[in-house]
């Protein structure tokens, strides 16, 4: 490691103007900036730490929605969410081990937008808002692509409202490694249609597969995705699979997450 300055700013506000430093960059969890650091693929001089900002932590459930703080962690967001919006506590509580869900935050797991990361699945799916410093984002406007958001410099994901839907499910084939998806399917049924969002597929990060939400929308049954077909086209492969593969295993787990919820 290399040195820099650390600021642990207590309010929002604090951290904003921190941030207006020269080569300043927030830190939430850490879980992916710090190993990035320790390899010198980002140098930044000052890191401001949002871990002891209180207005950002925590969860609040009212009027069919979910509000979490951006700092919040993804074992609290496990635990607070289970019985409004079991499908999100499913998915919080699997995200790698218990030290990284003990660190990594929801906010920082959505800056970051990772192609392989969770929360921006479920953020997708269930039509969430991202709401920062400055503005609110609707999640389909949030994720640009690989490793792109939204964000504009010096702006910080204070908190994530999530829409409570009728139904919802999260399949996520598994890579045992770094138990990050191989691929993951958030599935939510709301009122006015259904919401189907892939991530650890698309080589652009996290996207929704509308040919299903259209399907699912007009009959909410697994049999209703059995003829549908997803091209491997834009999808991602590697040593683990290829894109062939990846297209099968997002029909696959859209069909069990249908089955799941129903």
């Amino acid at each position: 490691m290399y040195n820099f300055e650390l600021v642990k700013p207590s309010t929002v506000a604090e951290a904003i103007e921190a941030l207006r430093a020269d080569e300043a960059q927030p830190l939430a969890g850490g879980q992916t900036l710090i190993p990035t650091m320790k390899q010198r693929l980002a140098a930044p001089e000052v890191l401001v730490s949002l871990a002891g900002i209180a207005e950002m932590k925590g969860v609040t459930i009212a009027d069919g929605r979910i509000t979490i703080g951006g700092a919040t962690t993804h074992a609290v967001v496990a635990r607070e969410v289970a019985d409004a919006y079991p499908a999100l506590a499913y998915l919080a509580g699997k995200i790698g081990d218990p030290a990284v869900r003990n660190r990594g935050t929801i906010g920082g797991s959505i800056a970051n937008n990772d192609p392989a990361a969770c929360y921006p699945a479920a953020a997708l799916a269930s039509g969430a808002t991202i709401v920062t410093n400055a503005r609110e984002i609707p999640a389909d406007d949030f994720f640009e692509g690989l490793f792109t958001t939204a964000l504009e410099e010096g702006e910080i994901v204070t908190a994530v409202v999530f829409p409570v839907p009728e139904v919802a499910d999260y399949q996520k084939f598994e890579q045992p490694a770094s138990r990050f998806p191989l691929t993951g399917v958030f599935l939510a049924k709301f009122a006015d249609g259904v919401r189907v969002a892939v991530t650890g597929a698309g080589e652009d990060g996290v996207f929704r597969w509308t040919e299903a939400e259209e399907a699912l929308s007009s009959n909410f049954a697994k049999d209703a995705v059995a003829g549908l077909s997803v091209s491997p086209g834009g999808l991602m492969g590697d040593i683990h699979g290829s894109p062939e593969y990846r297209a099968h295993l997002i029909k696959v787990l859209t069909g069990r997450a249908v089955a799941a919820a129903r």
